[in-house]
């Protein structure tokens, strides 16, 4: 997966020396200010999860190919706009979740909202990280497992578990990207989590 633009940011400006320890906002309005090695350090930084997190909502590394592409092409097109009111991850995400709910209009109208909230509520989500292998456990067999679990989602509580978990979200964060409520993303992930948990228990 490389970059799909490669050498176009520096086509539009010319690279200045970027420092590697510059948050990602900082980065931000670096390239929104001509700096086109900012534009490349975020890229390097986040590829991998917004690409993971693309490919595991749409399940078409072909769809999830393009998609990725038109994220850091908006991300490129609204550049001058750009101003720091939330982290950037959230911002990102933002971008790539609305991507991701215009192709599900497009291609499936009346698949977007497909939250279920009937599972037994815990009180708390617990980190998306806590889903460690066990001892003794094959790892690969139970992350393959963990992947069907997910993919068996409703699609809202799928996007809440995967930014946090690729993103490194919170909760208002996944709230500001989704474009919901706190208490509705909060609800969201804890599902998500519950269910998670639940398969892998009852796999094991």
């Amino acid at each position: 997966m490389g970059c799909p633009y490669a050498g176009a940011s520096a086509y539009w400006y010319p690279v200045m020396p970027t420092d590697a320890d510059a948050s990602d906002e900082a980065l931000m309005l670096g390239y929104r200010d001509g700096d086109a090695g900012a534009f490349d350090a975020l890229y390097l930084r986040h590829k991998g999860g917004v690409y993971r997190y693309l490919l595991r909502q749409c399940r078409n590394a072909a769809l999830a190919d393009e998609l990725f592409q038109d994220v850091w092409m908006n991300l490129i097109r609204a550049r001058a706009g750009y101003t720091v009111q939330a982290k950037f991850s959230t911002y990102l995400y933002r971008i790539a979740h609305n991507r991701l709910m215009d192709h599900f209009r497009r291609n499936n109208p009346g698949s977007v909202s497909l939250d279920d909230e009937t599972i037994v509520s815990i009180d708390e989500p617990a980190a998306a990280r806590s889903f460690e292998p066990e001892v003794g456990t094959d790892v690969r067999q139970q992350a393959a497992h963990l992947l069907v679990l997910l993919d068996a989602l409703p699609a809202e509580q799928r996007a809440a578990f995967l930014l946090q978990h690729e993103g490194g979200l919170s909760i208002e964060e996944i709230a500001v990207a989704t474009g919901v409520t706190r208490e509705t993303a909060k609800s969201r992930l804890r599902y998500a989590i519950a269910k998670l948990r639940q398969g892998m228990q009852a796999w094991q």
